[in-house]
């Protein structure tokens, strides 16, 4: 458990850092992109080892049921994703669309995964992207959305979701999870 919560700890940590410290963030110029991407690498890589190895301790049981409504926040959720690069209409509607994916996605988990290590992995993770959006809007309250439509953005998109939710889908098979029940 250590391990999951040092890596979320340094993935929170580097996301918000240029948030939290803008002006320190500036003055280590280039050399801070690339340490910063370190820390969000290491704390995957940490997530991943900790959420792997932690003990299994039940807190609730999740209804049957709602592996279908994950499985449909799933594909609301890499939809989200990809709307800020569709270039669609949503792009003009949705001003936050990789962290409102996010936000679904660690929902959608939260909802079929009752033991500690998912609620502290995911809950974490759904606590970052909040606060990321808050600090985000606190600093830049004036929107301005894209100008540029493409008309058929948002249905490509569609397409292209359907295509990596199969994906990872599929790799979750690899692991021996289930994700159709």
């Amino acid at each position: 458990m250590f391990l999951l919560i040092l890596g979320l700890a340094l993935w929170i940590g580097a996301h918000l850092f240029k948030r939290i410290a803008p002006d320190h963030r500036a003055s280590l110029g280039e050399k801070g992109k690339g340490m910063v991407a370190l820390a969000i690498g290491a704390g995957l890589v940490l997530m991943i080892l900790g959420y792997r190895g932690a003990d299994y301790i039940a807190i609730w049981s999740p209804p049957a049921f709602l592996t279908h409504v994950n499985n449909l926040l799933m594909l609301i959720s890499v939809y989200l994703f990809g709307v800020g690069s569709a270039k669609g209409r949503l792009a003009q509607i949705i001003r936050h669309p990789m962290l409102t994916g996010v936000k679904t996605w660690a929902f959608a988990h939260l909802l079929v995964n009752g033991d500690l290590a998912s609620i502290l992995l995911f809950g974490g993770i759904l606590g970052w992207a909040v606060a990321e959006v808050v600090l985000i809007n606190k600093a830049e309250p004036e929107w301005t959305p894209p100008a540029e439509i493409k008309p058929r953005g948002d249905v490509i998109n569609i397409g292209i979701s359907l295509v990596i939710y199969a994906v990872l889908a599929w790799v979750h098979t690899l692991f021996g999870l289930s994700v159709f029940g």
